[in-house]
């Protein structure tokens, strides 16, 4: 890889990595599915116009938009808004083990002997992380982000389907469809949120505007180019840095503590993520960032 394209690739990781605690302080002025939904909708503004329209595709976009726009955003960040960013940023990679287990059933990938190690490996860091008395005392976020991860491995299967679809319209197109979800899950969920709209600030628009621009759209838009070059099992193991990346900014943005159960636990699952990307990385390459 040319330095140039490192350095372009290490800086997508720094920007989806930054994105947990940008969320966090987001949440301090809009709740978390309302400010998803505001995400989803610039990201439609800022690309739907400019992009191809995915003519045969919409069904299966609506789907994907379900699944990873109402169900896996929502699990997610309603978690995130419980919980330590660093936590999530590592629970969230569980989606790579289960991509590789519905492939598994799906699709009959074959998982062997590596995978399936990484797998137990990537799972039981997780239960480390659970029996931290403050995940203890509250288990149900922590849940909720584990579902989310879920979710968000199924819908790997749903683009995986989709077949050769440019990213740019993938993205542009599933916001569409997912900001109307989103903003109907909010008004279920969070109830009437639009006086703490009208209030928001710098913190909850910034979010929004960093999630959208830089997450989503510029993030996506490197990544893609950077994938087109590159072998996918050359490009996926820099993504490990995402939630090194997510913990240290909660730690030195948030002031989120550091426990043992977090540092153990945390590792224990970007090692199994890490036995499973190296082996066969194909159905992590595509997806938008939590």
């Amino acid at each position: 890889m040319s330095g140039r394209d490192l350095a372009t690739v290490l800086l997508i990781v720094v920007v989806w990595g930054l994105n947990f605690p940008v969320a966090k302080l987001g949440f301090t002025e809009l709740p978390p599915i309302l400010l998803t939904a505001m995400r989803f909708s610039l990201v439609a503004l800022l690309l739907v116009p400019f992009v191809p329209r995915p003519t045969g595709q919409y069904r299966q976009l609506l789907q994907l938009a379900t699944v990873l726009g109402g169900v896996h955003f929502s699990l997610m960040f309603v978690g995130l808004s419980r919980l330590d960013s660093a936590t999530v940023a590592i629970a969230s990679q569980l989606t790579v083990p289960f991509a590789a287990l519905l492939a598994a059933i799906v699709f009959r990938d074959y998982l062997g002997w590596r995978r399936t190690l990484g797998m137990a490996v990537a799972f039981a860091g997780v239960a480390v992380m659970a029996g931290e008395p403050r995940i203890l005392a509250d288990p149900w976020p922590l849940v909720w982000v584990v579902a989310g991860a879920f979710a968000w491995a199924v819908s790997n299967i749903q683009v995986k389907r989709l077949g050769a679809i440019d990213g740019l319209v993938l993205n542009g197109w599933m916001a569409a469809f997912a900001a109307p979800q989103l903003f109907l899950v909010s008004w279920l969920v969070e109830g009437d949120s639009w006086d703490r709209a009208l209030s928001a600030g710098f913190a909850g628009y910034g979010a929004v505007a960093y999630m959208a621009v830089m997450v989503t759209i510029l993030g996506y838009g490197l990544w893609y180019r950077v994938l087109r070059t590159y072998p996918v099992n050359l490009v996926m193991p820099y993504t490990l840095l995402v939630p090194v990346i997510g913990v240290v900014a909660g730690i030195g943005l948030l002031g989120e503590p550091l426990s043992w159960p977090i540092i153990v636990g945390g590792g224990s699952t970007l090692v199994g993520v890490a036995i499973i990307v190296w082996r066969r990385p194909r159905l992590t390459e595509r997806q938008p960032q939590p």
